[in-house]
Protein backbone atom coordinates (compact mmCIF):
# COMPACT_ATOMS: atom_id res chain seq x y z
CA UNK A 1 0.00 0.00 0.00
CA UNK A 2 1.14 3.17 -1.10
CA UNK A 3 1.68 6.19 1.24
CA UNK A 4 -1.27 8.20 -0.31
CA UNK A 5 -3.75 4.97 0.24
CA UNK A 6 -1.93 4.63 3.88
CA UNK A 7 -3.07 8.84 4.53
CA UNK A 8 -6.48 7.53 2.53
CA UNK A 9 -7.16 5.22 4.82
CA UNK A 10 -5.82 6.65 7.80
CA UNK A 11 -8.64 9.36 7.74
CA UNK A 12 -10.75 9.99 10.49
CA UNK A 13 -12.28 13.47 11.95
CA UNK A 14 -10.49 15.61 14.11
CA UNK A 15 -12.43 17.66 16.68
CA UNK A 16 -9.90 18.73 19.33
CA UNK A 17 -6.86 20.67 18.14
CA UNK A 18 -3.97 22.69 19.85
CA UNK A 19 -4.40 26.85 20.23
CA UNK A 20 -1.38 26.83 17.20
CA UNK A 21 -3.07 28.46 14.39
CA UNK A 22 -1.88 27.71 10.99
CA UNK A 23 0.08 30.19 9.13
CA UNK A 24 -0.65 32.59 6.14
CA UNK A 25 1.73 29.92 3.95
CA UNK A 26 -0.15 26.53 5.33
CA UNK A 27 -3.63 28.25 4.89
CA UNK A 28 -2.40 29.03 1.41
CA UNK A 29 -0.98 25.57 0.61
CA UNK A 30 -4.30 23.51 1.25
CA UNK A 31 -6.74 26.12 -0.94
CA UNK A 32 -4.28 25.53 -3.60
CA UNK A 33 -4.42 22.28 -3.30
CA UNK A 34 -8.15 22.24 -3.03
CA UNK A 35 -8.49 24.55 -6.36
CA UNK A 36 -6.55 21.37 -8.32
CA UNK A 37 -9.69 19.26 -7.70
CA UNK A 38 -11.95 18.29 -10.46
CA UNK A 39 -15.06 20.96 -11.43
CA UNK A 40 -17.56 20.40 -13.86
CA UNK A 41 -17.23 22.42 -17.21
CA UNK A 42 -14.51 24.57 -15.34
CA UNK A 43 -16.88 26.23 -13.97
CA UNK A 44 -15.42 26.10 -10.05
CA UNK A 45 -19.27 26.65 -8.61
CA UNK A 46 -17.73 27.60 -5.14
CA UNK A 47 -16.11 29.97 -2.75
CA UNK A 48 -13.76 29.45 0.09
CA UNK A 49 -14.19 32.07 3.62
CA UNK A 50 -11.57 31.56 5.94
CA UNK A 51 -12.38 32.94 9.21
CA UNK A 52 -10.17 34.53 10.99
CA UNK A 53 -12.64 37.21 13.31
CA UNK A 54 -12.83 35.62 16.53
CA UNK A 55 -16.55 37.41 17.20
CA UNK A 56 -17.32 35.45 13.76
CA UNK A 57 -16.14 32.04 14.78
CA UNK A 58 -18.04 32.33 18.45
CA UNK A 59 -20.94 33.40 16.36
CA UNK A 60 -20.69 30.55 14.26
CA UNK A 61 -20.03 28.35 17.14
CA UNK A 62 -23.35 29.16 18.61
CA UNK A 63 -24.71 28.23 15.56
CA UNK A 64 -22.77 24.60 15.41
CA UNK A 65 -22.95 24.43 18.97
CA UNK A 66 -19.31 22.05 18.89
CA UNK A 67 -16.12 23.90 20.45
CA UNK A 68 -14.19 22.71 17.68
CA UNK A 69 -15.72 25.49 15.36
CA UNK A 70 -14.21 28.26 17.85
CA UNK A 71 -11.24 26.19 19.10
CA UNK A 72 -9.24 25.26 15.85
CA UNK A 73 -6.19 26.21 14.17
CA UNK A 74 -8.07 27.85 11.00
CA UNK A 75 -11.69 27.57 10.09
CA UNK A 76 -12.79 27.38 6.49
CA UNK A 77 -16.84 27.63 5.44
CA UNK A 78 -17.03 26.25 1.89
CA UNK A 79 -20.50 28.04 -0.07
CA UNK A 80 -21.49 26.89 -3.66
CA UNK A 81 -20.95 30.15 -5.35
CA UNK A 82 -23.02 30.86 -8.48
CA UNK A 83 -22.27 34.63 -8.56
CA UNK A 84 -19.37 35.20 -10.59
CA UNK A 85 -21.60 33.47 -13.49
CA UNK A 86 -24.65 35.69 -12.67
CA UNK A 87 -22.59 39.28 -12.35
CA UNK A 88 -20.61 38.20 -15.62
CA UNK A 89 -19.88 42.10 -17.33
CA UNK A 90 -21.45 40.96 -20.44
CA UNK A 91 -24.50 41.38 -22.51
CA UNK A 92 -24.38 37.66 -22.56
CA UNK A 93 -25.98 37.23 -19.21
CA UNK A 94 -29.24 37.67 -19.74
CA UNK A 95 -32.24 35.88 -18.55
CA UNK A 96 -32.00 32.79 -19.72
CA UNK A 97 -28.31 32.42 -18.39
CA UNK A 98 -29.58 33.43 -15.02
CA UNK A 99 -32.68 30.89 -15.78
CA UNK A 100 -30.35 28.14 -15.68
CA UNK A 101 -28.06 28.99 -12.96
CA UNK A 102 -31.21 28.91 -10.71
CA UNK A 103 -31.94 24.74 -11.85
CA UNK A 104 -31.58 22.02 -9.60
CA UNK A 105 -28.98 20.53 -11.97
CA UNK A 106 -26.88 24.16 -11.35
CA UNK A 107 -27.49 23.36 -7.49
CA UNK A 108 -25.91 20.08 -7.76
CA UNK A 109 -22.50 21.33 -9.79
CA UNK A 110 -22.05 23.61 -7.61
CA UNK A 111 -22.51 21.09 -4.38
CA UNK A 112 -20.21 18.67 -6.23
CA UNK A 113 -17.88 21.30 -6.74
CA UNK A 114 -17.60 22.58 -3.39
CA UNK A 115 -17.52 18.48 -1.59
CA UNK A 116 -14.51 17.99 -4.28
CA UNK A 117 -12.40 20.96 -3.25
CA UNK A 118 -12.69 20.36 0.64
CA UNK A 119 -11.76 16.55 0.49
CA UNK A 120 -8.97 17.79 -1.45
CA UNK A 121 -8.12 20.65 1.26
CA UNK A 122 -8.76 17.43 3.77
CA UNK A 123 -6.05 15.76 1.87
CA UNK A 124 -3.45 18.23 1.80
CA UNK A 125 -3.97 19.20 5.65
CA UNK A 126 -3.29 15.81 6.45
CA UNK A 127 -0.66 15.05 4.40
CA UNK A 128 1.11 18.55 6.55
CA UNK A 129 0.03 16.57 9.68
CA UNK A 130 -3.04 18.26 10.83
CA UNK A 131 -6.21 17.23 11.19
CA UNK A 132 -9.95 17.82 9.63
CA UNK A 133 -13.12 18.01 10.85
CA UNK A 134 -16.10 18.79 8.44
CA UNK A 135 -19.00 21.30 10.04
CA UNK A 136 -22.51 20.36 8.63
CA UNK A 137 -23.64 21.68 11.89
CA UNK A 138 -23.79 25.27 10.56
CA UNK A 139 -26.55 24.21 8.69
CA UNK A 140 -28.66 24.77 11.78
CA UNK A 141 -29.25 28.13 11.03
CA UNK A 142 -28.57 28.87 7.73
CA UNK A 143 -29.56 32.10 7.45
CA UNK A 144 -27.53 33.54 10.77
CA UNK A 145 -24.59 31.90 8.72
CA UNK A 146 -25.69 34.36 5.80
CA UNK A 147 -26.16 36.86 7.54
CA UNK A 148 -22.31 36.64 9.54
CA UNK A 149 -20.63 36.09 6.54
CA UNK A 150 -22.73 38.31 4.06
CA UNK A 151 -23.37 36.17 1.46
CA UNK A 152 -24.96 37.57 -1.85
CA UNK A 153 -27.55 36.33 -4.23
CA UNK A 154 -26.35 33.06 -5.53
CA UNK A 155 -23.99 31.90 -2.78
CA UNK A 156 -24.89 29.22 -0.03
CA UNK A 157 -23.01 27.94 2.73
CA UNK A 158 -22.63 24.17 2.53
CA UNK A 159 -20.26 23.41 4.97
CA UNK A 160 -17.71 24.74 7.33
CA UNK A 161 -14.14 22.66 7.62
CA UNK A 162 -11.86 22.93 11.22
CA UNK A 163 -8.41 22.43 10.57
CA UNK A 164 -5.45 22.47 13.40
CA UNK A 165 -3.08 20.47 14.54
CA UNK A 166 -4.67 17.16 16.97
CA UNK A 167 -4.90 17.27 20.56
CA UNK A 168 -6.32 13.71 20.50
CA UNK A 169 -6.02 10.71 18.68
CA UNK A 170 -9.29 8.94 18.02
CA UNK A 171 -9.92 5.50 17.47
CA UNK A 172 -10.53 4.45 13.36
CA UNK A 173 -14.09 4.02 12.71
CA UNK A 174 -14.78 1.34 10.86
CA UNK A 175 -17.06 1.40 7.31
CA UNK A 176 -20.09 -0.36 6.04
CA UNK A 177 -18.76 -3.34 4.35
CA UNK A 178 -17.64 -3.31 0.44
CA UNK A 179 -20.68 -5.08 -0.82
CA UNK A 180 -23.14 -3.05 1.20
CA UNK A 181 -21.67 -0.05 -1.26
CA UNK A 182 -20.48 -1.22 -4.30
CA UNK A 183 -22.85 -2.24 -7.23
CA UNK A 184 -21.56 -3.73 -10.50
CA UNK A 185 -22.93 -3.03 -13.60
CA UNK A 186 -26.89 -2.08 -12.12
CA UNK A 187 -28.01 -1.13 -8.52
CA UNK A 188 -27.97 -4.66 -6.09
CA UNK A 189 -30.27 -3.84 -2.54
CA UNK A 190 -28.19 -4.09 0.41
CA UNK A 191 -29.11 -7.08 1.68
CA UNK A 192 -29.78 -7.71 5.41
CA UNK A 193 -26.49 -9.33 5.93
CA UNK A 194 -24.44 -7.01 5.06
CA UNK A 195 -26.21 -4.16 7.80
CA UNK A 196 -26.48 -6.66 10.40
CA UNK A 197 -22.24 -7.56 10.05
CA UNK A 198 -22.09 -4.00 10.60
CA UNK A 199 -24.23 -3.16 13.06
CA UNK A 200 -21.95 -5.44 15.45
CA UNK A 201 -18.54 -4.25 13.96
CA UNK A 202 -19.39 -0.63 14.87
CA UNK A 203 -21.49 -1.33 18.33
CA UNK A 204 -17.99 -3.51 19.07
CA UNK A 205 -16.00 0.28 18.13
CA UNK A 206 -18.12 1.94 20.49
CA UNK A 207 -17.60 -0.22 23.17
CA UNK A 208 -13.66 -0.44 22.42
CA UNK A 209 -12.83 3.01 21.76
CA UNK A 210 -10.66 5.34 24.31
CA UNK A 211 -13.74 7.89 25.38
CA UNK A 212 -17.50 8.49 24.95
CA UNK A 213 -18.06 4.30 25.42
CA UNK A 214 -22.54 4.10 24.28
CA UNK A 215 -24.28 0.51 23.27
CA UNK A 216 -25.12 1.35 19.74
CA UNK A 217 -25.24 0.52 16.21
CA UNK A 218 -25.90 2.20 12.65
CA UNK A 219 -29.02 1.00 12.19
CA UNK A 220 -30.42 2.35 15.93
CA UNK A 221 -28.89 5.78 15.01
CA UNK A 222 -30.21 6.05 11.38
CA UNK A 223 -34.05 5.43 12.64
CA UNK A 224 -33.23 8.05 15.22
CA UNK A 225 -31.89 10.71 12.50
CA UNK A 226 -34.64 10.38 9.86
CA UNK A 227 -37.35 9.82 12.30
CA UNK A 228 -37.34 13.66 13.32
CA UNK A 229 -37.07 16.12 10.55
CA UNK A 230 -34.07 18.87 10.77
CA UNK A 231 -33.30 21.85 8.77
CA UNK A 232 -35.82 22.28 7.07
CA UNK A 233 -35.58 25.63 6.23
CA UNK A 234 -32.78 25.13 4.22
CA UNK A 235 -34.99 24.68 0.99
CA UNK A 236 -36.96 28.06 1.78
CA UNK A 237 -33.62 29.51 2.53
CA UNK A 238 -31.96 28.21 -0.69
CA UNK A 239 -34.54 29.18 -2.85
CA UNK A 240 -34.24 32.75 -1.34
CA UNK A 241 -30.85 32.81 -3.17
CA UNK A 242 -31.81 32.02 -6.34
CA UNK A 243 -30.66 28.55 -6.44
CA UNK A 244 -32.35 24.92 -6.88
CA UNK A 245 -35.81 26.88 -7.77
CA UNK A 246 -36.65 24.67 -10.71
Amino acid sequence: MNETIKLLHNHRSIRKFTPEKLTKEEVRTIVEAGQRASTSSNVMAYSIIGITDENIKKELRKVSGQPYVENNGYLFVICADLSRIANLDSDAVHENVKQNLESTEQFIVATVDGALVTQNMVIAAEALGFGACYLGSLRNDINRVDELLKLPEYVIPLFGLAVGHPDHEPNLKPRLPFEAVFHENTYQQATHKHVESYDRTISDYYQARDSNLKDDNWSKQMLRKYKIPTRIDVAAYVQSKNINKQ
